[in-house]
């Protein structure tokens, strides 16, 4: 049940839709950049590996979810990876980016412009629910909260969610918060919770990617020195 405030929810959407709405794309973020496309790399290794182990394999009958969606890159990687595009919605808040989204995306894929606290789909309606990057934007923890319970609300019984997000906090950038362990727990109450940490810290990735991949994977072995938290979320039997 969502109990969070309606008002803080829209406060706190306004910022963002003003902060990242008035963003536009950094080079760092180009395919043609070795540091970015080799953490793309190593996620994609990463979130197969994970697909994997939860028994998905074939996805051509999963319906899947993302909120915060963005330009679309995580759901065009999902039909390289065998989800048809009509079993895809993607949710995002930035007009821009879903307008972004849609133009480089399959017509038959789903892009809907709306707030990941207010989904506009009926209870159990996906196997797969994806956020990537989105609760480290959000600064407000009843916001967190409402968009958690609204991810595990459209959840089939027997789906998961993918977290992919920064556990760290980057002094200079104070628009963005690291999510830690204990955090994700409180927001995914009654639900098994499986982390690991990847991705190579991107300042070092960046730099060290136009010398050396291999020193890059190396060091992505290391767990202090990545990022993020890949996690596979799920209901507990019984619950929700």
């Amino acid at each position: 049940m969502n109990i969070s405030s309606p008002d803080s929810n829209i406060t706190e959407e306004k910022r963002i839709l003003e902060y990242y709405g008035s963003r536009t794309n950094s080079s760092v973020y180009s395919f043609l950049r070795p540091g970015h496309l080799f953490m793309l790399q190593d996620r994609e290794r990463h979130v197969l590996g994970l697909l994997k182990k939860a028994g998905t394999d074939p996805l051509d009958k999963r319906l899947l979810l993302e909120v915060g969606c963005g330009t679309g890159q995580w759901l065009r990687d999902f039909i390289k990876w065998g989800v048809p595009p009509e079993n895809i919605t993607g949710v995002e808040l930035i007009p821009e980016r879903a307008a972004q989204a849609r133009h480089l995306s399959p017509e038959s894929l789903r892009i809907e412009l709306g707030s990941a606290t207010r989904l506009a789909f009926p209870d159990a309606s996906f196997d797969i629910v994806l956020q990537s990057t989105v609760f480290t934007s959000i600064l407000v923890s009843e916001t967190k909260r409402a968009v958690a319970s609204e991810m595990l609300r459209v959840l089939k019984e027997r789906g998961f969610v993918i977290w992919y997000d920064f556990y760290v906090n980057y002094p200079w950038h104070h628009q963005v918060r690291g999510v830690r362990k204990k955090e994700i727990l409180e927001l995914f109450p009654d639900c098994t919770v499986e982390l690991k940490k990847i991705t190579l810290a991107p300042p070092v990735c960046r730099v060290l990617a136009n010398y050396s991949p291999l020193g890059c994977f190396i060091l992505s072995k290391v767990p202090w020195l990545c990022t993020h938290y890949l996690g596979l979320i799920r209901k507990k039997t019984g619950s929700g």
